[in-house]
């Protein structure tokens, strides 16, 4: 919010010097409507070079520089080759802007291939910072969970959400499924809640690879760049990052961990949802997502029962609970089968 309002002073200010000023004698109005666009371009510049790593900054300092230097050479020549005038003037300002422009953008681009470790202990802040990094994937942001755990600052450093994440978000709230329109939705609600929390810190950058189509691979390639960590929910892009040596914060390990230890042979209540895959199973969910299998259960769909946990599956893509119906509830349940069974 700090920096907000710096922004805003710094527009203010520098549109008032345009409309006291008048440079190049034109109308204040004038004068001052172009001081405001000049500076909103200032402020555009400022927050695509904070985006930048260090290593390209000093290469698109290195580049410009030289760019300076050849433009400078050249114009020593089309000064020995054309007669003083505004042809020879345009030529000099068209090869200092061409030059520069071109030395910023060639430095900018091989900028990760200067080895600042060279330079000593300076920019070792740097990989520091970068080790605090996290590269945020579509089904974190879908999941929701991503915005609870930052604010309670379990996240710390800076969040990216690369633009062909965004287009991928977008994709799924524009389809015409209903579910996935509203999981997209969802998403895009996540993360305007993120941005607009000054606890976190979110950047959205426009580093894209499209020589790679698929999303995953795009954000492992990216997260190898940054040397990120890739925070997501998604079991398959788990497996694949850890492969190519990518590390990743699984939110639903996460969620796994700080479940409640259920040992066999505790009680618990449940209500069956739903048939399972096995004769005579039916299926619940406790209160934080957990599938709870009970045997004998299929005809109490609806009903809230009392079981006995007779093991705990864990996997990586969450825990399962398998029970039976407790023994002294069980007369309870038999009449409440034999009633759906009469109805």
């Amino acid at each position: 919010m700090d920096l907000f309002a710096l922004r805003l002073l710094f527009v203010l200010i520098f549109t008032v010097a345009c409309w006291f000023f008048r440079p190049f004698g034109i109308n204040q109005w004038t004068a001052a409507g172009c001081g405001a666009i000049v500076s909103a371009l200032i402020i555009l510049f400022e927050l695509r070079v904070r985006a930048l790593s260090l290593k390209r900054l000093f290469g698109a300092v290195i580049g410009s520089l030289l760019g300076i230097t050849g433009a400078f050479l050249f114009s020593l020549v089309l000064r020995n080759s054309l007669p003083d005038g505004r042809t020879r003037s345009l030529l000099q300002i068209g090869v200092l802007l061409l030059m520069t422009y071109i030395g910023l953008v060639v430095g900018a681009s091989k900028g990760d291939l200067l080895n600042l470790a060279a330079l000593g202990g300076l920019f070792t802040g740097e990989r520091a910072g970068r080790r605090n990094t996290k590269v945020i994937d579509t089904s974190a942001v879908i999941d929701g969970r991503i915005a609870d755990i930052a604010e309670t600052g379990f996240l710390e450093g800076v969040l990216i959400i690369p633009e062909f994440v965004l287009r991928e978000l977008q994709m799924v709230a524009d389809s015409s499924d209903s579910s996935k329109r509203q999981r997209g939705r969802r998403g895009l609600d996540v993360l305007q809640r993120m941005r607009g929390n000054a606890q976190i810190v979110v950047q959205i950058i426009e580093e894209d690879y499209p020589h790679i189509r698929e999303v995953d691979l795009k954000l492992i390639e990216l997260a190898k760049h940054l040397e990120a960590k890739i925070v997501t929910n998604d079991f398959n892009l788990n497996k694949v990052a850890q492969v190519r040596g990518v590390a990743v914060l699984n939110i639903n390990d996460l969620a796994n961990s700080l479940r409640p230890v259920v040992l066999p042979g505790e009680k618990m209540r449940v209500v069956i949802m739903k048939e399972g895959k096995e004769f005579d199973q039916g299926v619940g969910y406790l209160d934080d997502g957990t599938m709870v299998v009970v045997d004998h259960a299929r005809r109490l769909i609806g009903r809230s029962v009392e079981i006995c946990v007779t093991s705990v599956l864990q996997t990586a893509s969450g825990k399962m609970i398998f029970g039976k119906l407790d023994e002294t509830s069980r007369p309870e349940a038999v009449r409440a089968s034999v009633e759906v069974s009469n109805s």
